[in-house]
C-alpha cells in the first residue's frame, strides 16, 4: 500500500513532492496559529479593561484577526485541494499495483473487486485525515510547547508552581491519561470492524450471484441467515461505539476546565491579566488537542486499521506462490493469517 506509491519510479516524484507541499502548508498554518495566540493576549487585555484604553486601541486589537483570518482561509483551502490530489494519486498507484498483481496471479479470490475499488478508496481517504492530524499535531507541539512552558510561570497552585513547565506536564498527563482510557474502552472496535466487513462481503457476494441468476432470490432463508450475522455483529459494534462515545464526549466536554483550574489563583490575586489567561488557554487547548487527537479520531483509526488488515490479507493472497499438480490442476498455497 505504501510501497506502491512511495517506492514506485512512476509515482515517487508526486508522492514526495506532494508530501513536501503538504508539510509546507502545515507549517504556514502553524505560523498563523502562533500569530493568533499572540494576538489573543493583546485583544483580551484591551477589551476586558476598557477604562484604561482608547476606542482606537480596541479596533486596533481586532484588525490583525481579519488579516490572519483571510490568510488562514486561503492556506486551508489550498491545503485541502493539494491533499485531495495527493490522495487521488495514492489511490491510483495502489489500485493499479493490485491490478498488475491480479493479472499475473493464479489465485481465485472472492471480493477482489471490492478490495481494489472500495477498500483502496476508503484507505487512502482515511489516511488523508489521519496523516494531516498526526503531522499537524507534531507541528503544533513543536510550536506551542515552548509558549506553554514559558507561561507556566503564571501557575500559583501549590506543588505545580515549583515544577518547571508545569502547564506542559499537566497538558501531556491529561492527554495521555485520556488516551490510555480510550485504548481500554475502544480495544474491541478494530476486530469488530474487520468482522463486519467479512459478513458484509458474504452477503454482498450472494447478491452478486443473483444478478446473473434472479431465481436465487427465492432462497430467503440463506439471505436471512447471512443478514442475521450482519445484525449480530453490528449490534455489538454499536454497543462498543456507544461506550466509547460516552467516554469521548465526557472527556472533550470537560477537559477545557483544566487550564482555568490551574491558573485561577494567579488571575484573582492579580499576578496575571485576563489576556495572559486566554493566551494560556489557547496554547493549552491546542497542545491538548494534539495529544487527544487519537481520542477524537478513534473510530477513524479503527476503520483504517481494519482496512489495512483486509488489504494486507488481499495482497498476501495475490502474491502467494502457486504450483501445478501432476494432473495439471492449479493449487493455491494458503497463508495462515
Amino acid at each position: 500500500m505504501f510501497r506502491a506509491f512511495f517506492r514506485s519510479k512512476k509515482w515517487r516524484y508526486r508522492a514526495y513532492g506532494g508530501s513536501g507541499a503538504i508539510l509546507i502548508l502545515l507549517l504556514v498554518q502553524l505560523k498563523v496559529a502562533l500569530t493568533i495566540n499572540e494576538l489573543n493576549k493583546r485583544f483580551y487585555d484591551v477589551w476586558t479593561d476598557p477604562g484604561r484604553h482608547y476606542l482606537t486601541e480596541a479596533y486596533a486589537a481586532i484588525l490583525p484577526f481579519l488579516w490572519t483570518g483571510v490568510t488562514l482561509v486561503l492556506v486551508n483551502t489550498i491545503a485541502s485541494y493539494v491533499t485531495s490530489k495527493f490522495v487521488l494519486w495514492w489511490r491510483e498507484a495502489v489500485t493499479f499495483h493490485y491490478v498488475d498483481l491480479a493479472r499475473t496471479s493464479q489465485a481465485q479470490l472472492e471480493g477482489s473487486s471490492q478490495r481494489m475499488q472500495e477498500d483502496v478508496a476508503r484507505f487512502t481517504k482515511v489516511m488523508e485525515t489521519i496523516a494531516l492530524t498526526v503531522v499537524g499535531s507534531m507541528f503544533t507541539l513543536i510550536g506551542f510547547v515552548p509558549i506553554l512552558w514559558a507561561l507556566s510561570n503564571a501557575v500559583q497552585m501549590p506543588i505545580l508552581s515549583a515544577i518547571p513547565g508545569s502547564l506542559v506536564w499537566v497538558c501531556l498527563l491529561t492527554g495521555m491519561g485520556g488516551f490510555l482510557i480510550s485504548w481500554l474502552v475502544g480495544s474491541k472496535l478494530t476486530v469488530l470492524e474487520y468482522e463486519n466487513q467479512v459478513v458484509e462481503a458474504a452477503f454482498r457476494k450472494e447478491l452478486v450471484y443473483c444478478e446473473d441468476d434472479p431465481h436465487l432470490y427465492a432462497e430467503q432463508q440463506k439471505f436471512q441467515d447471512l443478514f442475521g450475522s450482519i445484525r449480530t455483529n453490528l449490534n455489538r459494534l454499536y454497543f462498543y461505539n456507544a461506550l466509547f462515545d460516552l467516554w469521548k464526549h465526557f472527556y472533550l466536554i470537560h477537559v477545557w476546565m483544566v487550564p482555568f483550574l490551574v491558573l485561577t489563583s494567579g488571575l484573582f490575586v492579580g499576578l496575571i491579566t485576563f489576556g495572559v489567561m486566554m493566551q494560556v488557554n489557547d496554547a493549552f487547548t491546542r497542545v491538548n488537542n494534539t495529544v487527544s487527537q487519537f481520542i477524537q479520531n478513534w473510530q477513524i483509526i479503527t476503520e483504517v486499521r481494519s482496512i489495512y488488515w483486509r488489504l494486507g490479507e488481499f495482497e498476501r493472497q495475490l502474491t502467494a506462490p502457486q504450483h501445478v499438480t501432476k494432473a495439471g490442476e492449479k493449487e493455491k498455497v494458503i497463508d495462515e493469517l
